[in-house]
């Protein structure tokens, strides 16, 4: 076995807070219990605050590492052994920062001024019923939140998200400036991947949806090419119909599979593989593949396109419907108070639960739901709480009333330890050590024929003579991987034996 191969081996994704306590926890774990696991690491926002309303993706300084976490050099730290992929927030910042208190104030007179966006800037001569119904949004309402400015007089903010996230004017030479030095920023301390966070929505044009319509794309690649400049690969991040995933990944580095995590549910609880291979036929190989993240799990992925609802899903009304009531049944009905409208904070496009509770805590389903992760081209990211088969936190839930923490659970270390000696922690490990040191997925893939109950994946890479071959029965959570190594060949079927 190769030892691993940054770039394209497997990545965690973390709060450096809920896992380790601070970013030098976060590199003693990477380095010692983790070791060989993980070639990357995905530091979910470490700025000023980490704490605010939206768990550090609404900073009041996104150029200050918050000092609870440790500074900038923790993060070259860091990304001395392991590629660091970092948040930029694309579409907004805090109601709290100090460019948006400074143009509250002065208005005209801020060095800020035009850095925000309004509702005027977009819809000068006014905005009727029909513009506003026309704006998509992920969550119920409209995106505008009043403010009060310092002649005394009151705005309409744009606030896609929350009344305390202010979304910029990405366009606006000020709030361009302000993305710039934000590039220089993540590039001086070594990282070299970068999560456009919300970018789907940074553009916004009178009576169009104001969610990835053609104007999104080109400052997509305009913003993409300032980053490539400085060495530093682009993600881009957008909840949306299958078809804008495969648009978008012709633009950038990397684009998340979002469609992955609800097929792989679906296809373990049908023991069919028919949508899923419909996937894997057309879905794009620059992929990020996750099953959980700091988010839900989509559901807007699979289903039809919600603004051309003409445009077909990958499930069906129906399977789609079952699928969400299969996650609630199989977590025992906690997944449904964190969702929808028994939340605050809530989306209309996801599942907040862990993907080991979305599998009953089934520990042989939620490794072979690993395997297909880890064959399935692209990089394989790997979330805190998956990683160490973490339930969903009800007491969390209940304590903050907001939906997305049922699977933000904080650790300390001696949960950390606990987790990591378990055997499903254990073998999950195990499985991607095997992912991150094996050359034959720097080779071809290719899905083969098999019966609807089954996947058949293979790999070959012809210069290290190595192929690994593997059938998995989804109705038995069972496997086989068949390895070949310069003419000598394994069976294998269980974790253990990779």
């Amino acid at each position: 076995m190769s030892p691993p191969r940054r770039g394209s081996g497997p990545q965690l994704i973390a709060y450096a807070d809920r896992l380790c306590g601070d970013l030098a926890g976060l590199r003693r774990l990477l380095d010692g219990p983790l070791a060989g696991a993980f070639t990357g690491v995905h530091v979910l926002p470490f700025y000023v605050p980490i704490d605010g309303a939206d768990a550090g993706f609404d900073p009041t300084d996104h150029l200050t590492v918050d000092p609870r976490l440790g500074t900038w050099d923790d993060i070259a730290a860091i990304a001395a052994s392991h590629d660091v992929m970092a948040d930029m927030i694309v579409n907004h910042v805090s109601d709290e920062s100090a460019p948006f208190v400074d143009w509250l104030a002065d208005g005209e007179g801020s060095p800020y001024d035009g850095m925000f966006l309004t509702l005027g800037a977009v819809f000068p001569d006014g905005a009727t019923e029909d513009d506003l119904i026309t704006v998509y949004r992920p969550r119920p309402g409209l995106p505008f939140t009043r403010v009060r400015t310092h002649t005394g007089g009151m705005k309409l903010m744009w606030t896609t998200f929350t009344p305390h996230q202010i979304d910029l004017d990405v366009e606006h030479p000020t709030g361009w400036q302000y993305l710039l030095s934000v590039v220089e920023r993540l590039a001086a301390s070594g990282v070299t991947l970068v999560r456009l966070d919300a970018v789907g929505y940074a553009i916004k044009r009178a009576g169009t949806s104001c969610f990835m319509i053609p104007e999104t794309f080109e400052f997509v690649d305009r913003l993409a090419a300032e980053f490539r400049a400085h060495g530093i690969q682009v993600l881009v991040e957008v909840h949306g119909h299958h078809q804008m995933q495969i648009d978008i990944a012709r633009r950038v580095d990397l684009v998340y599979d979002f469609t992955l995590p609800p097929l792989v549910l679906d296809a373990l609880y049908r023991g069919d593989s028919g949508p899923l291979r419909r996937w894997f036929e057309i879905r794009p190989a620059n992929a990020v593949n996750v099953l959980d993240t700091h988010d839900g799990i989509g559901v807007i992925d699979v289903g039809a396109d919600p603004t051309h609802p003409e445009r077909p899903g990958l499930l069906e009304p129906d399977r789609l419907s079952d699928l969400v009531e299969e996650i609630h049944r199989r977590s025992e009905g906690t997944s449904r108070l964190a969702t929808g409208v028994a939340a605050s904070n809530l989306d209309l496009y996801q599942v907040n639960c862990t993907y080991f509770d979305a599998l009953g805590r089934d520990e042989d389903r939620y490794l072979t739901a690993r395997l297909i992760q880890c064959l399935v081209p692209g990089i394989p990211q790997v979330y805190y709480v998956g990683l160490l088969a973490g339930g969903n936190d009800v007491d969390l839930l209940e304590r903050t009333g907001v939906g997305r923490d049922i699977n933000r659970h904080v650790y300390d270390s001696a949960e950390v330890e606990a987790a990591l000696s378990t055997p499903v922690v254990q073998r999950l490990v195990r499985l991607l050590r095997w992912r991150a040191g094996h050359p034959v997925f720097d080779g071809t893939f290719e899905v083969l024929d098999a019966p609807d109950h089954e996947l058949h994946l293979r790999w070959e890479h012809e210069p290290s003579a190595t192929a690994v071959d593997a059938r998995i029965d989804l109705a038995a959570a069972t496997w086989t991987v068949v390895e070949t190594t310069a003419g000598s060949t394994r069976e294998l079927h269980e974790v253990d034996d990779l």
